[in-house]
């Protein structure tokens, strides 16, 4: 067993689970940490997809008791059929620009130079919509006014979902982030910060098992069973760290805005580009 190797999966995992439901591009952050790591090759790529897993498991953990009340429901009950077919709609944009162009992403944009670009473009975006909130709302927004016109993610309607899947397509860019563009769009769109975050939860599950079911079946040739440990620990600790990160973003949102965020993407950005054109890190790509 590869103690050096175990070690680097358990850096992964914990970055994927940190940063798969914030605003800060998950994928943007691995192709990264894998490049710092040396961390690299085909069987990588699939690892990065894999993990991610753990968060999606992290989402059904955090709110088994609403997904079973769908699942039990979702014959007879029109509220637990309302969520999990906008759900479903949200889903499915994604899944068709992904296989229309997913392959033409990976090979020219899973590169740090592109990821931090996204990055900052990014960061930029989440400015311009907290400074529109801010003055469309001023400090009653954070203060628990009945302000949205989605006060919960039951009071989406189907055109809702469809527009926020919509704007999860844009997240296949390295560096935007799934969660970013979701959460965003969805309060400009007029949804509360709870429902909003809660919705890019809820949307991760199929998003995310669909992507590890796709990709571990997609390069089954490039598996071993000796891949098993090394899959194992990066899968764990994305789901602890993931559970620690959804709970405390909850208790986030309730009070604050994305700004930080914002900056954030904008610093680490930089630093990225700046590194790069002075050669101080000989950053690696996934392409």
């Amino acid at each position: 067993m590869d103690i050096v190797l175990l070690l680097k999966a358990a850096v992964m995992g914990i970055v994927e689970g940190l940063t798969e439901f914030l605003p800060i591009s998950s994928t943007g952050h691995l192709i990264l940490a894998s490049s710092l790591l040396d961390f690299t090759g085909d069987t990588v790529k699939v690892f990065d997809i894999a993990i991610q897993t753990g968060a999606m498991l992290a989402v059904v953990w955090e709110y088994r008791a609403r997904l079973a009340a769908t699942v039990r429901g979702i014959g007879h009950d029109l509220r637990a059929r309302r969520f999990a077919a906008n759900v479903v709609i949200a889903f499915l944009p994604a899944v068709a620009v992904g296989l229309l162009f997913g392959g033409w992403i990976k090979e020219h944009l899973f590169y740090p130079v592109p990821v931090a670009v996204a990055l900052i473009a990014g960061g930029f975006v989440i400015l311009w919509i907290e400074r529109r909130h801010r003055h469309l709302y001023g400090e009653r927004d954070l203060e628990g006014a009945r302000l949205a016109r989605v006060e919960t993610v039951d009071d989406m309607t189907a055109l809702d979902a469809l527009k926020v899947g919509l704007l999860q397509c844009f997240a296949l860019i390295p560096g935007t982030s799934r969660s970013g563009a979701t959460i965003m769009g969805a309060i400009v769109l007029g949804f509360s910060r709870k429902a909003a975050t809660e919705f890019s939860f809820f949307l991760g599950i199929p998003t995310l098992t669909g992507a590890g079911v796709y990709s571990l079946w997609k390069q089954r040739d490039l598996l071993s069973w000796g891949d098993v440990p090394m899959f194992t620990v990066g899968t764990v600790l994305s789901f602890v760290s993931a559970l620690l990160c959804i709970r405390w973003l909850i208790r986030y949102v309730s009070s604050h805005d994305f700004v930080p965020f914002a900056w954030y993407r904008l610093v680490f950005g930089a630093l990225i580009l700046l590194t790069a054109w002075t050669g101080w890190i000989e950053w690696h790509g996934q392409g």
